[in-house]
């Protein structure tokens, strides 16, 4: 049984590492097995994605515990590099914190982060979000760290403060929470370069996150000036999903006008590079390892050998 050892000390090494971490959401296991074909050293899942392609639906709360880890174990299992998850806030009381904890570290993540709205949550830059007591958070971090049981497996916090209390309460809250032992902190929603800047300046030394989704609170920042104001990680939480959904209108719109693909083909994949790249030569390479000629080849061949030696 695969013990994700490496992945989780993999993932150590990037967040603790010199170099920024550039991470993308991934939506399915398709996609993610795409961004690590393209270099990306880290798949991040998270809600907001998970609802969209697997129900259709809005990030406000309507995911479930068993969905989402669904989604987390399909993606696991389609890459090879380290894969960090979205525990919301952890789907309940301290108890379901463990549980969710157990559960995400058994299925082979690299860490998770867990945040401080107030059930039912949503999207982080969305409207009308309301937040717990920050004591209410920093019991649930306790209770993931004293659950898991690798110490490679990184737990966050996140607040979402900064919108509805200012950015003074997010950072006492960040502070609160590293002190109850997150290893990473994400304040959600800076809603300035310079309130970025303020945020790294004050967790020196701490892995921190930023989020840069476009067209929200946040302003786009690049990868380049996030490390170089100390971020350990940035994640780019809706590229793929919204560029997923452009791709389908476009197409489908030509599709539907025209009833054939032929001013869309230029765009797609091209049959024999797609099932190559989702494996279909080493699953037949497989099949011809086991088939009934195969196996009567090896049979006659230790018949032989053991009549030999008569």
């Amino acid at each position: 049984m695969k013990t994700f050892e490496k992945e989780r000390q993999d993932f150590n090494k990037l967040i603790y590492g010199d170099k920024i971490l550039s991470m993308v959401v991934a939506p399915d296991a398709l996609a993610a097995k795409i961004a690590e074909k393209e270099g990306f050293q880290s798949i991040f899942v998270a809600g907001y994605t998970t609802s969209a392609s697997s129900l259709s639906l809005p990030d406000r709360g309507i995911l479930d515990f068993g969905q989402m880890l669904s989604k987390i174990k399909e993606i696991i299992s389609a890459v090879n590099i380290p894969v960090f998850a979205d525990a919301d806030t952890g789907y309940g009381d301290n108890e379901n914190v463990a549980r969710t904890t157990r559960a995400y570290e058994s299925a082979g993540a690299s860490g998770m982060f867990i945040e401080d709205q107030a059930w039912p949550k949503r999207c982080g830059h969305m409207a009308g979000k309301s937040v717990v007591p920050a004591e209410e958070l920093a019991s649930k971090i306790k209770a993931a760290c004293n659950a898991r049981q690798n110490k490679d497996f990184l737990i966050m916090a996140r607040t979402d403060a900064r919108q509805m209390n200012g950015l003074a309460d997010a950072i006492r809250r960040g502070q609160l929470y590293k002190e109850a032992g997150a290893d990473m902190i994400f304040i959600e929603a800076p809603q300035s370069k310079e309130e970025l800047k303020y945020i790294a300046d004050t967790f020196k030394g701490t892995p921190l996150m930023a989020n840069m989704i476009e067209g929200w609170a946040t302003p786009m920042t690049s990868t380049a000036e996030l490390e170089e104001m100390g971020y350990s990680f940035v994640v780019h939480p809706t590229a793929l999903t919204y560029a997923h959904a452009y791709a389908d209108k476009e197409f489908l719109r030509g599709l539907h006008q025209i009833g054939q693909t032929k001013d869309t083909k230029k765009h797609m994949i091209k049959f024999n590079e797609f099932n190559h790249f989702v494996g279909l030569d080493s699953l037949n390479q497989l099949e011809s390892n086991y088939s009934n000629e195969a196996m009567e080849t090896m049979i006659n061949s230790i018949n032989k050998k053991g009549a030999e030696q008569l």
